[in-house]
């Protein structure tokens, strides 16, 4: 017999999660549905991220994630301390490596100010005091706020505390399409008053049978990560490079894991499908021509510069190369030491099809029936918290 339900969301990932979560404290009595076409929650980008909780310093201040990143990492800390689940508030810098990126850096402490991040510029002097292996140009931004998690174990936390207010899950349930508040998935048919579509990487697909996101498609991003087995000491705190402010990727860093580890990534490496994770393995043959003909008119206009960005990034499976790029911060390192690819995860970026951009944002798009959350890259993450407060507040309980 068909199930009926208050809620349904689908997709399992952090967002979904922090939703489904934030209705039960609005409406404890809530009947929510999640459901997920993996066998976990967490399957792909939020249990392949970094770990990294950012500071909110990056995004210009009119952005959601300006809106809800400082706050969200106050109240992810928080959480794992509630939930005994460890932390690594090791901090950050930014480094530059000449006077242009210098003049980027007093940017993102401008932005960071107005968001309510708390950032400074601290000299070479004190950078090295924090972090003596740092290599960097006269200034360098300092973010006491950033630190590192296990993102799975969080997702795994939340499935629980969701399972103990009687929400319901159903894994290995695939949506299919929807006729009006009813679903068809390769579990059978499940009916809600109201839909959330979570979808990550297939948001977008998602969306557009319900007749959302017309004008967006995935274009996703290969991140791959390299892991330093020499020591776990020769670096004590992320160090990022000055990004491009015109994309949405943060380039080649250091990140200092939850458990002390050093990696260096991750890559921003056009994928060909959608879980292009590793060879041929879940190959599709529709999204790898949808995706090969927006990665041509990409190339062919050079729009956001991706024919410079395909390059570059490809050039990182060079292994050398890769490294090179992270020895350019710091004073030392063996370049040996980095020998274990991690788990490699897919950024679900979406693509305005009317201009050929990027979308640096989140997009939420709904009706009186359904909220479709588009483009929930990072950080997501850490913002999760507080845009599923939103969500809910805005979209759910109208």
């Amino acid at each position: 017999m068909q199930k009926s339900y208050d809620y349904l969301i689908i997709g399992a990932g952090i967002i979904g999660l922090s939703i489904a979560r934030a209705l039960k404290i609005k409406s404890p009595n809530a009947h929510i549905l999640i459901l997920d076409k993996e066998d976990d929650c967490a399957g792909h980008a939020s249990g392949r991220n970094s770990g990294v909780l950012h500071a909110g310093f990056y995004y210009t201040a009119d952005s959601f994630k300006a809106r809800f990143t400082v706050e969200g990492n106050c109240r992810m800390k928080d959480y794992c301390r509630a939930k005994n689940i460890a932390i690594n508030e090791c901090g950050k810098l930014v480094v530059a490596q000449n006077d242009a990126e210098l003049q980027q850096l007093y940017e993102l402490e401008r932005r960071g100010q107005r968001n309510g991040s708390n950032v400074r510029i601290i000299s070479q002097e004190q950078a090295s005091e924090l972090e003596p292996n740092v290599k960097t140009f006269q200034k360098a931004l300092y973010s006491p706020d950033t630190a590192s998690v296990d993102p799975k174990a969080v997702c795994a936390s939340l499935k629980e505390d969701l399972k103990n207010l009687s929400v319901d899950f159903s894994f290995n349930t695939r949506y299919i399409r929807h006729q009006k508040n009813t679903i068809t998935t390769t579990q059978g048919d499940f009916t809600a008053k109201k839909i959330i579509n979570c979808g990550g990487l297939y948001a977008d697909k998602i969306a557009q049978d319900f007749g959302f996101g017309q004008q967006y498609t995935m274009m996703p991003f290969k991140g791959l990560y390299l892991k330093y087995t020499k020591n776990t000491t020769d670096i004590k705190m992320n160090i990022y490079p000055v990004p491009n402010l015109k994309n949405p990727f943060l380039g080649v860093h250091y990140t200092k894991t939850v458990t002390g580890d050093i990696k260096i990534g991750p890559t921003a490496i056009p994928a060909f499908w959608r879980e292009n994770y590793q060879g041929l393995s879940k190959f599709d043959f529709s999204e790898c021509a949808t995706t090969l003909i927006y990665q041509s008119r990409l190339f062919l206009t050079n729009s956001f510069k991706f024919r410079e960005l395909a390059f570059e990034e490809m050039r990182k499976y060079n292994k050398t190369y890769f490294v090179s790029l992270a020895i350019a911060m710091v004073q030392h390192i063996d370049p040996k030491g980095f020998t274990i690819w991690t788990k490699p995860g897919i950024r679900a970026q979406l693509l305005d099809k009317t201009n050929l951009s990027l979308v640096q944002d989140f997009v939420i798009e709904a009706d009186k029936n359904s909220v479709h959350i588009l483009n929930a890259v990072s950080p997501a993450f850490t913002c999760a918290f507080p845009f599923a407060d939103f969500i809910v507040e805005n979209y759910l309980m109208t």
